[in-house]
């Protein structure tokens, strides 16, 4: 499952949880935990303790008299083995 798209979401919360050994990923709506935890672990050689996912609604937008909606985002956040990190994070601080 190394070919899974992992897409690394870099924000406030994001920093705060990966200086906690917490990273978020955005992963595709059809992925399950065991496919992120093995991604992980095959792309970032790191040893994977838990997957949390959470999908969050896309917005309604409106335009003058145009109404779109946002697309839906799932997230993934993967906690390490403590002392693991993912050098990829390491920069954003």
């Amino acid at each position: 499952m190394s070919h899974l798209m992992l897409t690394p979401k870099i924000s406030e919360k994001a920093i705060y949880l990966a200086e906690r050994g917490i990273y978020v990923f955005e992963v595709p709506s059809d992925t399950n935990k065991i496919e992120v935890a093995k991604a992980v672990e095959a792309m970032f050689k790191v040893n994977v303790v838990d997957v949390n996912i959470a999908i969050t609604k896309g917005k309604l937008k409106r335009y003058k008299q145009i109404f779109g909606r946002q697309k839906d985002v799932k997230k993934a956040m993967v906690k390490l083995r403590s002392g693991q990190t993912i050098a990829l994070f390491e920069g954003a601080k």
